[in-house]
């Protein structure tokens, strides 16, 4: 595509006029639907996003609680799950963002309201073949016809302008954690509403402006599994139990050569030069 509300392939995205969807895709929900089926409570209210340690970046942290993080992380790495989140952000509306990573190692995350200012969801995805950006429908907007963009090649970063950053919390800053020389400070952390496992409060001990992670508290269960985090974006937390993974990650659409969405608001359309009173038009009669 080549302008924002275009999805690639030339399609009419036409989502100006539409509300912005806080609902799973069809295939998330698909994926998820045994998994949760009888999963009750009420659903945790939304939190500012909270930093980590005051002390932390004063010091090293707590040497076992960093060694305990990146023990969780490398399980994290390898383990393989389909799994629903709540995403609160303070001041909108509640997501539900849907996490899989496959067996084989590819890896897809749902993300409502990803693009386009809110108005539009998308799916970041990585297979072999690259790291893609995918327009996908919802049950708010269903004619959306879901096509892909290649925004990078495997393993490397979404680029900052089309960045909705969820995705970050479940695969790129995994290996950041793992690496011991890391310029992390890491101590234990109270549990976040809704997380099970164990909760670690992360702070960057460098003065640094570019901190390799988000600051926040990140929980992991046993095996691995991101259970909640809280970073400057909003809170994140495991909705249910997690359902098989697939074998695979199959893209939500075809690949396209045009533009990903970007993370911008679409500009309001134009006004129709028929509605716009001519200065020459001859002034009406006066009536009798």
């Amino acid at each position: 595509m080549s302008a924002p509300g275009v999805v690639p392939g030339g399609e009419n995205v036409s989502m100006r006029s539409r509300p912005v969807s806080r609902a799973l895709s069809a295939l998330a929900a698909s994926l998820l639907t045994a998994a949760l089926a009888g999963c009750g409570g009420s659903e945790p209210a939304a939190q500012p996003p909270a930093s980590g340690s005051p002390s932390a970046s004063a010091d090293a942290g707590d040497e076992n609680a960093r060694a305990e993080l990146a023990a969780r992380a490398a399980l994290a790495v390898d383990y393989r799950f389909a799994a629903l989140y709540t995403l609160d952000v303070v001041g909108e509306a509640q997501r539900s963002v849907m996490a899989t990573v496959a067996n084989d190692g590819s890896w897809r995350v749902d993300i409502p309201g990803g693009a386009l200012g809110g108005t539009a969801d998308v799916a970041i995805a990585q297979t072999e073949a690259g790291l893609f950006q995918c327009a996908i429908p919802s049950a708010t907007n269903p004619l959306i016809t879901p096509a892909c963009v290649r925004v990078a090649d495997k393993g490397e970063r979404v680029p900052k302008k089309y960045d909705p950053k969820i995705q970050r919390l479940f695969r790129q800053w995994l290996p950041v954690f793992t690496d011991r020389q890391s310029a992390l400070s890491v101590n234990a952390a109270q549990p976040l509403p809704g997380s099970t496992g164990d909760c670690y409060s992360v702070d960057s001990n460098t003065a640094s402006l570019s901190a390799a992670v988000d600051i926040g508290i990140y929980c992991y269960s046993p095996e691995g599994l991101l259970t909640a985090a809280r970073v400057n974006f909003g809170t994140i937390t495991i909705a249910g139990t997690p359902a098989a993974p697939p074998s695979t990650i199959e893209l939500p659409g075809p690949v396209s050569g045009g533009d990903p969405l970007g993370l911008a608001s679409p500009p309001p359309p134009p006004v129709q030069p028929s509605l716009i009173p001519s200065m020459n038009a001859p002034l009406p009669s006066p009536s009798a």
